[in-house]
């Protein structure tokens, strides 16, 4: 089981790395920007530890990976809301790709799988 102070952390580090991008898209005065996604980052996170957390209280008769897995599907949903077409061109694509890392670096945190997550930040 994963302690108070543990899961107080993973969401801590979410928070942090999603602001990471959050900031780095802010200063660039795209869409998106710090506060997005941080939450994007944490909400990810909060999603994974819920589902670790069913699968402790249940051992053996659930899978961790079946709600974290629903915040891929529902970040590309969010994302697509973001993608818009101007005529020959296309506008959010790059905001729409950074939800969905936020998303996946805010899942690695809240299963504990910082180096991934700082990583992935980090590139």
């Amino acid at each position: 089981m994963i302690s108070d102070l543990d899961m107080m952390g993973r969401l801590a580090l979410a928070a942090l790395l999603g602001g990471f991008i959050g900031l780095e898209r802010e200063t660039r005065i795209q869409a998106a920007g710090l506060r997005t996604h941080m939450v994007v980052a944490i909400g990810a996170a909060l999603v994974m530890l819920v589902s670790i957390r069913i699968c402790d209280l249940t051992p053996g008769r659930s899978d961790p990976g079946r709600i974290a897995a629903q915040v891929v599907s529902g970040i590309g949903f969010l994302g697509a809301g973001a993608i818009l077409r101007y005529g020959t061109s296309i506008k959010g694509l790059t905001t729409a790709a950074c939800l969905w890392t936020a998303a996946g670096i805010g899942l690695a945190c809240g299963m504990g799988f910082w180096r991934g997550a700082l990583a992935a930040t980090g590139l």
